[in-house]
């Protein structure tokens, strides 16, 4: 863990250094007042000369300036070399997310990821700030504190080793029992930004479902749970204040009542009891900074676990050592292929599939929700790798391609249709960041969508709202499908990418990708049987496997699922799954 943390400090190694090299020059200029300050008084006050005193007081001014100096320099490098930190974790975080699979993206909730690359990531830069700065000022100075006591008077000095020895090991038991909490409570932010996300995201629906109550209730319970765990953490953590003053006053008095004995006896002098007692408090805040620190560091430890993790997680999916650099066409072909989301999962999704499909050909697939249709077409561009079998894309493995070649050519208009922030134009270009508004107009002409854009009063620079949420779901649909066209792609994959729009539409769509793609191969997932029963074939799914694959007239004869679901939408029985009756998700 140690190691993958520190390989993120990378150009700010100077900074780090020289952060605890100028905290302990601080160190031992502070460390050097108090000796003046006792010369000032047994040498200056007490003799009555007045130009000893002037001497050691420029002296102790000279020293203060030095250790302002030092002081304000850690923190500068301190504070950059922390807040670089930051910054490298959260781009290496988000790199390493980028390069995920799906199976990858599954282990990880989003609001848990947020949590991570934010407040787990601040706490990180917080504690490498106080180890940096802190961690080395707290032990240097009570290093050189209990020195120069000790070379004062070691008998006194002995005061303050009972004191540190009996304070480090209460500390010690308060952090102990403290950490299981702070371990629990970035676990409990996790549920606190999922209420929040899950809320604001469907803001619309909670509105018209009147849920407003509901969710306040459960933010409020997210948000409590955080309390009472920092609660639980602060109640063993309070005792740290008290304790420490406790210990302070108590060596204070020890060393007053001790020293004012031996200076009677002229065993000690008033100078050196001041000494003696200002590195007794530079001693006992020293142990006060170490407790802060350990605190931070337990806090933090909880979060650099998380952090962790997800830098050291793997891509499922690796690129072969010689990638094939291009697909040849857009030809598919499952060859007996078995897959299952978990590695550890006993029934597969997906059962022997067997299926061979011409570049060029339309394919419909068809079937009930949970028939594993998306989990099929995943397969193809490589979202996923099967646990069985071969996927091939123009003749070739699709694990023997690079992964960044292989989705070039093959576009996915997913079932959740994603826009970004940004105007039409910037979102088109996601297919092709070259495209000239002429081909994203035309693009548009295919998908349909330039009927509504042209209405629109900036047309293409429309401004698109987070998440598109200033567009319809057939609006969006469309200029999903546009944007993938825009790939120029051998293979087009539409997964349920038509259902918000009307069927004259849809006709409209699919008489454009005969007519000015022929040679791409089209895959489209539909409930609505008149979606696909102009594809050069149709492939209807059922639990996971092949029930039936033909022209549409062939499964009418052929197959009772397609035939049933036919003949209960013709007569406006409602979609296929109302028909099937085949339950579960997509």
């Amino acid at each position: 863990m140690l190691k993958t943390l520190a390989a993120q400090v990378k150009e700010f190694k100077k900074d780090s250094i020289l952060t605890p090299v100028f905290m302990i020059l601080e160190v031992l200029f502070e460390t050097m007042i108090p000796l003046l300050m006792a010369s000032i008084i047994d040498k200056g006050v007490e003799t009555g000369d007045i130009n000893h005193i002037y001497k050691v007081g420029a002296m102790m001014g000279v020293l203060a300036l030095c250790g302002l100096w030092a002081g304000v320099m850690g923190g500068k490098y301190g504070s950059r070399a922390s807040t670089g930190f930051a910054r490298n974790l959260r781009k290496a975080m988000y790199d390493n997310i980028q390069d995920f699979s799906f199976s990858n993206i599954d282990k990880y909730s989003t609001a848990g990821l947020i949590t991570r690359l934010t407040t787990d990531v601040t706490n990180l830069q917080n504690a490498y700030q106080m180890l940096l700065r802190m961690f080395t000022r707290a032990p240097a100075s009570l290093t050189c504190a209990m020195i120069m006591a000790f070379t004062i008077h070691a008998e006194l000095a002995s005061i303050y080793l009972i004191a540190v020895i009996a304070l480090g090991g209460c500390l010690i038991l308060i952090m102990s029992r403290a950490v299981k909490y702070f371990q629990k409570v970035f676990q409990k932010y996790d549920d606190l930004n999922a209420s929040v996300q899950e809320n604001i995201t469907g803001i619309r629906v909670v509105k018209a479902y009147v849920r407003e109550e509901y969710e306040n209730q459960k933010f409020f319970k997210a948000a409590e749970n955080v309390y009472k765990m920092f609660v639980k953490a602060e109640n063993i953590i309070v005792a740290n204040m008290p304790l420490m003053m406790f210990t302070v006053y108590a060596c204070i008095l020890g060393l007053s009542w001790l020293g004012a004995k031996m200076i009677v006896v002229d065993d000690l002098t008033t100078g050196e009891l001041m000494s003696l007692l200002t590195y007794c408090m530079n001693i006992m805040m020293s142990l006060m900074m170490l407790s802060m620190i350990f605190v931070m560091v337990t806090m933090s430890f909880a979060s650099a676990q998380r952090v962790t993790e997800v830098l050291n997680e793997k891509s499922d999916l690796q690129n072969p050592e010689n990638p094939v650099m291009e697909v040849k066409d857009g030809s598919i072909v499952f060859n007996h292929v078995d897959f299952a989301y978990k590695k550890s999962s006993t029934e597969p999704v997906l059962k022997d599939i067997h299926v061979e499909i011409h570049s060029g050909e339309t394919i419909g697939i068809i079937g009930g929700t949970g028939s594993a249709k998306s989990s099929l077409v995943n397969l193809i561009s490589r979202l996923y790798d099967v646990t069985s079998g071969q996927v091939k894309v123009g003749g070739v493995d699709v694990r023997d391609y690079d992964m960044e070649v292989l989705r070039n050519q093959v576009s996915v208009v997913l079932q959740k249709n994603v826009l970004f922030s940004g105007t039409i134009l910037e979102n088109l270009r996601w297919g092709d960041k070259n495209a000239t508004e002429e081909e994203c107009m035309r693009a548009c002409r295919l998908a349909c969508a330039d009927e509504f854009i042209e209405r629109m009063p900036e047309k293409y620079e429309t401004y698109i709202e987070q998440g598109g949420s200033n567009v319809s779901g057939g609006q969006k649909q469309r200029l999903c499908i546009a944007r993938a066209l825009l790939k120029k792609p051998k293979i087009l994959i539409l997964d349920d990418s038509t259902s918000a729009v009307d069927t004259a539409t849809d006709a409209k769509i699919r008489r454009a990708f005969a007519e000015e793609i022929p040679n791409t191969t089209k895959l489209i997932i539909a409930q609505r049987i008149s979606s696909v029963k102009d594809a050069d074939r149709i492939l209807v799914m059922d639990n996971g496997h092949i029930d039936g694959f033909g022209t549409h007239e062939e499964l009418l004869e052929n197959n009772a699922i397609y035939r049933e679901v036919y003949e209960s939408q013709n007569q406006g029985g409602g979609d296929f799954d109302q028909a099937a009756n085949m339950g579960g998700e997509n």
